[in-house]
């Protein structure tokens, strides 16, 4: 089941994508995306009718979790480090104009 791609398709998918192909490079999207329908086309002749439709491949329960802070933000001690502080962060050097 060979699945042809126009050139009109390439050129149409290269301004969605924005993408500048050379002739070369415009071939081998065409190869390319044509062996990709291929496979789609092969996945849509499995017989998925006994398969439970689903959103992850495991079990998913509530990932919601209170947020706690357990150690604090570290700010003091990554502040000991630096050469010089102001108003509770790093002074640095002005570097625009």
């Amino acid at each position: 089941m060979a699945n042809v791609i126009s050139d009109e398709t390439i050129e149409y998918v290269g301004i969605l994508a924005k993408l500048e192909l050379n002739e070369e490079e415009k071939e081998q999207a065409k190869k390319d995306m044509g062996e990709m329908l291929d496979y789609i086309d092969k996945l849509n002749e499995l017989d998925t009718s006994g398969v439970e439709p689903m959103s992850h491949v495991f079990p998913v329960k509530n990932v919601f979790r209170e947020d706690v802070v357990t150690n604090g933000d570290g700010s003091r001690d990554t502040l000991a480090n630096a050469p010089e502080e102001k108003d509770g962060g790093f002074k640095v050097p002005k570097t625009i104009g």
